[in-house]
């Protein structure tokens, strides 16, 4: 199997993305990767990034290949739950601090700083609405991260997401409670739990 063969083959096991770090990974010179996009049997998306011709962009995906550290969060999360039904302008990430990667000049992207000790916290993963499976908050972590941001927020989409939550089914209050100690925000969170419930 001639390397772009390997390329093509690795691209289509990865959705139909491939980046230059995973080609390096396999012992395959990127110069394969100018070929293919030459003969155009790849497109370059961005630094790095690659995609088979005939793939949809997934935006949410091409962002998680850029930054192992990218979390979808804040009102990007609250779509994702149905806790809000206004399709975001921006998408919300969250990244450790010291993160100064490609996401910082993307002006589609809104970050969210935290500390490494609770960039995990809540973490799980969704398929996005182009079925690709991206890092995300649950809903407890999300609605922290409102809460903690609520002055930074829109008020409509803010009041409405605490809504839906407080009269959601799967709502876990324990792990509310839990998260916020955490993030030091429990007092917030009681307050506004004991208007809503």
């Amino acid at each position: 199997m001639s390397n772009s063969d390997r390329i093509i083959k690795l691209a289509k096991e990865n959705n139909g993305y491939i980046t230059s770090k995973q080609v390096k990974n396999a012992n395959i010179n990127t110069v394969d990767l100018t070929r293919l996009v030459k003969k155009k049997k790849l497109e370059r998306i961005s630094r790095g990034l690659y995609m088979l011709p005939d793939n949809f962009i997934d935006d949410y995906y091409k962002y998680q290949l850029k930054s192992k550290n990218c979390i979808f969060s804040h009102t990007t999360a609250l779509y994702f739950y149905d806790l809000s039904d206004r399709t975001p302008l921006y998408f919300d990430i969250t990244v450790p601090y010291e993160y100064n990667g490609s996401l910082t000049k993307d002006k589609n992207i809104i970050l969210h700083y935290v500390k490494k000790e609770v960039l995990t916290l809540g973490l799980t993963t969704i398929k996005s609405p182009f079925g690709t499976e991206i890092k995300v908050y649950d809903e407890e972590r999300t609605i922290c991260d409102i809460v903690k941001n609520r002055n930074h927020m829109d008020k409509e989409i803010f009041i409405k997401a605490l809504q839906r939550y407080a009269k959601s089914k799967n709502k876990d209050l324990f792990k509310l409670i839990k998260y916020a100690k955490k993030l030091k925000i429990e007092k917030k969170i009681i307050e506004y739990m004991e208007v809503l419930i």
